[in-house]
């Protein structure tokens, strides 16, 4: 499993909100309205990022797909209000701190 955010930039609604039931449908944890972070093995992170390329428009949307190791993600630094305690799991809250 590797860690793996998942960040975009959607101009259209309903794009929008395919790639938000993409994205929960892998068990990713929303923290901020347009970041998603959780756990992947390397199929999920490669059909994850082929179905969500199915979904946005390539000329008017952005969506990275980022796969991070754990030291690296420890070394994440948070400055001020970071994620909204109602959106991310405890899981993985507890990573940061």
């Amino acid at each position: 499993m590797m860690l793996t955010w998942v960040i975009y930039d959607i101009t259209d609604s309903r794009r929008r909100e395919s790639v938000v039931r993409i994205c929960k449908g892998y068990g990713l944890y929303r923290v901020q309205k347009s970041v998603f972070l959780g756990d992947l093995n390397r199929n999920e992170l490669d059909s994850l990022a082929l179905e969500c390329g199915e979904v946005v428009d390539l000329d008017a949307d952005s969506l990275y797909v980022f796969p991070m190791c754990e030291d690296c993600f420890r070394k994440i630094k948070l400055i001020g209000n970071a994620f909204d305690r109602e959106l991310v799991s405890d899981e993985v809250i507890s990573k940061f701190f």
